[in-house]
């Protein structure tokens, strides 16, 4: 007797990057909009997404002036006066409000992580890092830079290919190459 198990059972990195795609959704930036989650011992132990912290208004709202005055602030520039909290930090950081260890757990985030992020990863011992969307800094000397970042983390950094239906919604290059039908076109994290 056949029995129809249905659709195919993903991988753990695809179960994981799929989660990691519905925390995505509560992301509030106007720039890219990033879910985040840290997985130790195969277990979910936080999540995060991108915006503004607790209390403050969000990036819709004009909460950021960054984020609402792109003109002035160019992609890759001004990180120091963007008040956005990003998904992989405020996954560490709620780790951290609880009391959760993080030292060897992996990483997944639907954005390649910026170098603050990935500094702050590399900080808290995270084992590796798996992304969904690309992100590369227009600096050839500082991508050099970035890259030896990347190296120092013992499970690597490697991009995970999922199905994501949203990505016009969330991917800021990606909105603006549908803009703009242009793959030239390349913006920043946030």
């Amino acid at each position: 007797m056949h029995v129809d198990s249905g659709p195919s059972r993903p991988t753990r990195a695809e179960y994981y990057m799929g989660i990691a795609l519905a925390v995505r959704r509560r992301a509030n930036c106007i720039g890219n909009r990033v879910g985040a989650l840290l997985v130790r011992e195969d277990r979910i132990i936080a999540t995060g997404y991108n915006g503004t912290p607790q209390h403050m208004p969000n990036c819709d709202e004009g909460g950021c002036e960054r984020c609402a005055n792109r003109a002035k602030y160019p992609s890759h520039s001004a990180y120091d006066v963007c008040i956005c909290v990003h998904a992989e930090q405020n996954a560490l950081l709620t780790a951290a409000r609880f009391g959760i260890a993080v030292e060897g757990a992996v990483l997944y985030t639907t954005l390649r992580p910026c170098f603050s992020c990935a500094k702050e990863l590399l900080q808290a011992r995270v084992h590796a890092v798996y992304y969904l969307h690309d992100w590369r800094h227009p600096d050839d000397d500082l991508w050099a830079q970035y890259r030896r970042l990347e190296r120092e983390f013992a499970g690597g950094v490697a991009r995970i290919q999922v199905d994501d239906p949203e990505a016009e919604w969330a991917v800021s290059k990606i909105r603006e190459r549908a803009v703009n039908g242009s793959d030239l076109v390349e913006r920043g994290r946030t």
